[in-house]
């Protein structure tokens, strides 16, 4: 998962003339490579053979491209605006800038979620069985730890810390180095003929209910098993990618305007390099089933295969910290989209209250309420960390779909072929990509935009101002809908258990204490609201 944060690396030896082409590009790399990235060869091999990651890949790689096109050409023409959701509002209005700011607070939140689920797998390489279960929920134990992580982490945002340069600098070296002598290791024990043995036959789509493989001939890689193979690492592709907006929001840095577009182009090309090489290389090492199996962190037990338990113990400890550093940024991130959303008079006053360090403490608190809600669900939820993986990765493609729908309204409106083309296509790919691999995770937010909606509604009775008719209409069918969704996870509709990973019990231990909150915070703002002397 790549990192937005990256806008408030230290720029300390930054002179006023601004950053160079060649220190901007270094920025965006160091900063986008995050903990997905760990995970990302037996998350890739459990859905598709080489020659289907390779596909993917272009796939993929081309729909990032138009994205980051679309936001390179709003951060230059559109300088007033402040970002993703700022763009959804501006080009559709309120409502619309609202879903996008609370897609972006929920997308976020949920990221950090699953960095908790991959520590404590890290850490479970050294203590098998103890931290992760074996269908990949959280133990008891890793439950208590990671709240206890996240709480401190809450505190020193709180405190106005929440990246300083040691930090960056630490956290740079720790996921930096284990991927060098990954690649490395990778390279020199690569067999051609490993590699090459079924480059194009999925393993899984080609072997019988008792796993079993069947003969791999060509006849059995047919163009819908090709199409299920890029459908399938979808989801997984795009998670590395989650933040690379911050990229193009880097332009205000550069030395020359020109310069902010040519590094973000030429840093989503090395990040594809630096991809295609992890999750690649191994393919020459193990075959697909091998891979499928090796577990989580997947680099971490291939690593170990290669070169013996010092290298596993390598990628554990430097992923520990990488992943550590990343959660004190990710959890500022979140509340900022809250705290924009309430400067922007979409969410009430009292979500955009600072404390003396600066620091939106209402914000804070109550997403952390969520995250610890949410913290608790691991424990009953297999394979936990692809679940909050694909929910976080299907909520921000909402985001990424109305930036791609904006910069084509604003071609049609200026007449301007190449931007309805780019804003056209990238909002198709996010839209593509989210029927065929997300529609579910979509379906199952719809939950947690109804809390939204609630805010929402207090935010323009603060305001002074009234719900349109469409938005009224646009909230109640939303919001039935998350009822519905509910339901539908419960009674397993059209297989929402078997797609999401979990089941009706599991969901009703979020849904309550998450109304629970909800009653609360919409009383303390309310009353919030009303000591302003605003009254029904």
């Amino acid at each position: 998962m790549t990192v937005k944060i990256i806008e408030r690396i230290d720029m300390d030896a930054e002179n006023k003339k601004g950053i160079g082409l060649a220190t901007l590009v270094a920025i965006i790399v160091s900063g986008a490579i995050g903990g997905g990235v760990f995970n990302l060869s037996n998350d890739l091999a459990t859905n598709a053979s080489p020659g289907g990651v390779v596909i993917s890949w272009i796939v993929i790689g081309f729909g990032i491209l138009m994205l980051v096109l679309s936001l390179n050409h709003l951060v230059v023409n559109k300088p007033e605006l402040s970002g993703v959701s700022d763009y959804a509002r501006a080009g559709f209005g309120n409502m619309v800038g609202f879903i996008s700011g609370w897609g972006y607070w929920l997308s976020a939140w949920a990221g950090n979620i699953a960095f908790a689920v991959l520590m404590m797998t890290s850490v479970d390489y050294f203590f098998p069985g103890v931290f992760q279960a074996k269908n990949g929920s959280l133990t008891i134990l890793s439950v208590i730890v990671v709240s206890i992580v996240s709480w401190g982490l809450t505190l020193l945002v709180m405190r106005g810390v929440e990246g300083a340069a040691a930090i960056n600098a630490i956290v740079l070296v720790a996921k930096l180095i284990p991927l060098f002598v990954f690649v490395i290791a990778g390279i020199v024990t690569f067999k051609a003929g490993v590699f090459s043995a079924h480059f194009w036959q999925n393993f899984v789509a080609n072997t019988n209910a008792d796993g079993v493989i069947k003969s791999l001939t060509w006849s059995n890689m047919t163009g819908g098993d090709l199409f299920s193979q890029v459908k399938g690492s979808l989801m997984v592709m795009i998670w590395v990618f989650v933040g690379i907006e911050g990229a193009a929001m880097m332009g205000d840095r550069a030395k020359r305007k020109s310069d902010a577009g040519k590094a973000s182009i030429l840093g989503l090309i090395a990040l594809l390099v630096i991809y295609i090489l992890l999750s690649l290389l191994p393919f020459g090492f193990m075959s697909q089933q091998e891979l499928a199996n090796t577990g989580q962190p997947g680099l971490v037990h291939i690593l170990n295969a290669m070169v013996g338990g010092w290298g596993g113990s390598l990628m554990a400890i430097g992923l520990v910290i990488s992943l550590l550093g990343a959660w004190l940024s990710w959890t500022m991130l979140p509340v900022e989209a809250t705290q924009q959303l309430s400067e922007q008079k979409l969410l009430p006053s009292w979500f955009g209250k600072l404390n003396d360090k600066g620091a939106p403490k209402n914000s804070l608190l109550l997403t952390q309420l969520i995250v610890q809600i949410f913290l608790i669900v691991t424990y009953f939820v297999a394979d936990a960390y692809n679940v909050f993986v694909y929910l976080c990765t299907a909520v921000i493609m909402i985001c990424y779909a109305l930036v791609g729908l904006y910069l084509f309204k604003l071609g049609i409106q200026e007449k301007k072929t190449s931007n309805i083309i780019i804003g056209f296509i990238a909002a198709a790919f996010q839209i593509l990509a989210l029927y065929y691999s997300g529609w579910q995770f979509v379906w199952l937010s719809l939950i947690l935009y109804a809390v939204g909606f609630i805010l929402y509604a207090l935010g323009k009775k603060e305001y002074g101002t009234k719900m349109s008719t469409a938005e009224l209409i646009a909230t109640f069918i939303l919001t039935v809908l998350g009822i519905l969704a509910v339901f539908g996870v419960y009674g397993n509709w059209l297989g929402l258990q078997d797609a999401l990973g979990i089941d009706g019990n599991t969901l009703l231990v979020a849904v309550v204490p998450l109304i629970v909150v909800t009653f609360i915070v919409y009383f303390v703002v309310r009353s919030d609201i009303n000591k302003k002397g605003i009254k029904n």
